[in-house]
């Protein structure tokens, strides 16, 4: 992790090359991604099991391959009970802040007999991947499920890699249960994205997938939108901290360093207006460094993608971190509240010393499933709204027709769209038109 000097002027450009190094990396990655999705889309269950022997080392078959209650059963009880406890909490506040979030039909009625208004439907189904292997990631399946189960989805399937001894990971069943999974398939990889897009003879398909994975899992759910919705290609984790002179290095610190831990590629940038405090930052960042248990994989992450900008006033500070956009923004200075008001850009917002990114990760209640790679800019966290979908209502009678009807002509022909005007000049047949002839009811 290196200090850079910008306290000669910011340099859009110059921030943009430093803070964004990977953008092109998945691109190499697609055309094998695509092969799969496209076997998976033709072969079905064939291969969809053939890729899960090849990439998993594990035997499924379409008996298989869905997690049964009794499996669920005994994944509970292999759980830690305090754990389980932990985890119910978590969900009431990711479950009461995303309540807050839900929309209702309306309408509006008109005093000329017009009515409009908007229908509010939750998505028939939806397709969550989860992440396997070694590692279980619950909160991903808390933050993923509970917002479709607070939309009213009828029908929420989760997929997730099987362990060698072709079961589920029991934390992250133990999780579905709790948040309200119907169906669980033992599945991971590009295969399963495909799977949960296409439909197999054993899974049928959905509607939409949210979910984090790796760079197969992305690149799998890029070539799948169009045929379902997602909920965005997501980059590597990152954090921005956006720091006075004021704020404790120690924690600066500790908070880079838990997204550094994530992968190689996570990106762990500090923004300050105090190069004494960047220089601080450095040495807990070593010390910390060597006690951690992903070492390895801290030290290559601050390598590749770790930065301290140092900034001359706050006011640039605030400009950095919104060109920068970031997945997660820690605002670690006197005044937090002010600081806030005036960011743009970021996917979530952690106020003061005492909210550090994990606690949003885990338990707050806001969704951890973010914008990355500056795409803060134009997207938003995952919510209830990603879960349901919305329909235009419109009513109107003859009379409420009657006193706009020559507007909707004369802007339909403007146009050239004279079958547009006639569907509209039809429904008057006792009015004359421009050329003084009347419409005929059969046209």
């Amino acid at each position: 992790m290196r200090i850079i000097d910008f306290r000669n002027g910011l340099e859009p450009e110059r921030l943009s090359l430093l803070v964004r190094q990977h953008s092109d990396e998945a691109r190499k990655w697609e055309e094998r991604v695509r092969s799969i999705v496209t076997d998976v889309a033709q072969r079905k269950d064939e291969a969809l099991f053939a890729y899960t022997r090849q990439f998993d080392g594990v035997q499924i078959g379409s008996e298989t391959v869905r997690v049964t209650r009794e499996e669920i059963a005994e994944a509970v009880r292999q759980v830690d009970p305090e754990l389980i406890a932990v985890m119910r909490r978590a969900l009431e506040k990711i479950r009461h802040f995303h309540e807050r979030q839900k929309q209702n039909s309306w309408f509006e009625s008109n005093p000329d007999g017009s009515m409009v208004g908007q229908k509010i439907t939750p998505l028939d189904s939806v397709g969550v991947y989860v992440p396997g292997g070694k590692a279980a990631y619950p909160s991903s399946v808390l933050m993923n499920l509970v917002p479709a189960k607070v939309a009213g989805v009828p029908r929420i399937v989760m997929a997730t890699p099987p362990g060698k001894d072709g079961k589920g990971n029991p934390v992250t069943l133990a999780a579905a249960d709790l948040a309200g999974a119907t169906e669980i398939y033992k599945v991971g990889g590009a295969q399963a994205i495909a799977a949960l897009a296409f439909g197999t003879e054993s899974i049928p398909r959905v509607c939409k997938i949210t979910g984090p994975g790796n760079r197969y899992v992305a690149l799998a759910k890029k070539a799948v939108y169009g045929t379902v919705s997602i909920d965005s290609i997501a980059g590597p984790s990152e954090i921005c901290i956006l720091a006075d002179g004021e704020a404790s290095p120690r924690y600066v610190a500790a908070d880079l360093l838990s997204q550094a831990e994530h992968d190689e590629l996570a990106a762990s940038i500090l923004v300050t207006t105090s190069m004494e405090l960047a220089q601080n930052v450095l040495l807990e960042i070593q010390a910390f460094t060597r006690t951690l248990s992903r070492k390895e994989i801290i030290q290559q992450s601050l390598e590749n993608q770790g930065k301290i900008f140092v900034v001359r006033t706050l006011c640039e500070a605030i400009e950095m971190a919104n060109e920068i956009a970031p997945e997660h923004l820690e605002i670690l200075t006197k005044n937090p509240f002010e600081v806030m008001t005036k960011i743009r850009n970021a996917g979530a917002i952690f106020l003061g010393a005492y909210s550090s990114e994990p606690l949003g990760d885990y338990y707050a209640g806001p969704n951890h499933v973010l914008p990355t790679s500056g795409t803060a800019k134009f997207f938003s966290p995952l919510s209830v709204d990603d879960f349901v979908k919305k329909s235009s209502i419109l009513y109107y009678s003859r009379e409420a027709l009657q006193s706009v009807h020559t507007d909707i002509i004369r802007f339909a022909e403007s146009e050239g769209l004279t079958a547009h005007a006639n569907s509209i000049r039809v429904r008057f047949p006792e009015e004359k038109n421009e050329t003084g002839e009347g419409a005929d009811e059969n046209n």
